[in-house]
């Protein structure tokens, strides 16, 4: 709910038809997001470098394998919390993004190297799926979005 948030900017357009939002519960996570956990082919988008030794048994998945892509909305050290206090994440496999280029996301401090928003994490997975026209879309959104927050 930050003003500073890019996850509610793949919420509209042509994006959105393949997006769902969940609130993060800790103690009651979504039926339906540990369904999907089951899959083979759902990933959680998460640094590696992010996990910590007792987690790092989980496998890595591509993203052209990947078809269902989860991402904690986030800032990183959020996302970590959220990542270290949800046991049904900790087994999913990671997707690791490889940045087309380096993040434009600058509305927040203490950013971590390399790391993406998340609407630019949308972008790059569009992208790498081929869906290009949603990409472009939500590119200049985000563009906007930067722009009216300076």
């Amino acid at each position: 709910m930050k003003l500073t948030n890019t996850g509610k900017l793949a919420l509209v357009g042509e994006a959105a038809a393949v997006m769902r939002r969940v609130v993060w519960k800790r103690t009651e996570p979504d039926v339906q997001l540990l369904q999907l956990l089951q899959r083979a082919d759902t990933g959680l988008v998460y640094p590696s470098s992010e996990v910590h030794e007792e987690n790092a048994s989980a496998e890595s998945l591509s993203v052209e394998d990947c078809q269902t892509f989860i991402l904690l909305d986030a800032t990183w050290q959020e996302a970590r919390k959220m990542f270290n206090r949800s046991a049904y994440l900790n087994s999913a496999p990671r997707v690791e993004l490889t940045p087309s280029r380096p993040s434009r996301f600058n509305l927040r401090r203490n950013q971590r190297d390399g790391g993406l928003c998340t609407a630019e994490c949308v972008i790059e997975i569009l992208r790498a799926k081929g869906e290009n026209s949603a990409a472009e879309e939500l590119e200049a959104r985000f563009s906007e979005f930067l722009q009216a927050s300076k």
